[in-house]
């Protein structure tokens, strides 16, 4: 399976994600993860986040994803870059 980003670790526990503009829309499907995370986009974007049962929220503060919680992410215009810890 091809991820939908590119991804650099940073620490133990922290990433930079990139999500390019040409990503297609269907790759970015509803999912769990296996641990806790928080996600902070590191510039301002209209791409937005969804929890399951949620609306969808702008990607200007920090987000926690509790583990094992459907989520997603809906495209917007130009890249994502997304920092992402993993929390144990």
């Amino acid at each position: 399976m091809t991820l939908p980003f590119q991804e650099s670790k940073i620490t133990d526990i922290s990433y930079i994600r990139t999500f390019y503009e040409n990503v297609d829309s269907g790759d970015l499907h509803w999912h769990r993860d296996r641990e806790d995370r928080i996600i902070e986009s590191t510039h301002e974007t209209d791409w937005t986040f969804q929890i399951d049962n949620e609306l969808p929220q702008k990607l200007n503060k920090e987000i926690f994803i509790p583990k094992g919680v459907y989520h997603r992410l809906i495209k917007g215009s130009g890249d994502l870059i997304l920092k992402v810890e993993k929390l144990k």
